[in-house]
């Protein structure tokens, strides 16, 4: 079964939204590498980190990750 790769657009969110990687780490109460590691597509949030990211840049999440 092909699972596909997970893509987002959290630096592009980020950036129009005028936030560094540090502000949002903090926002979202994770690491600064957490934020660097979702935005390169090293790691995948659970499912709990990814609504709060959905609600912090007030988008849903299937705007946010994209299976591809």
């Amino acid at each position: 079964m092909n699972r596909g790769i997970v893509e987002n657009n959290m630096h592009e969110l980020r950036t129009q939204k005028g936030v560094t990687q540090e502000e949002l780490a903090h926002s979202l109460e994770v690491t600064r590498q957490t934020i660097i590691a979702i935005e390169k597509g090293n790691y995948q949030p659970s499912i709990g980190l990814a609504l709060l990211i959905s609600e912090y840049f007030e988008k849903p999440v299937s705007e946010i990750f994209k299976l591809s």
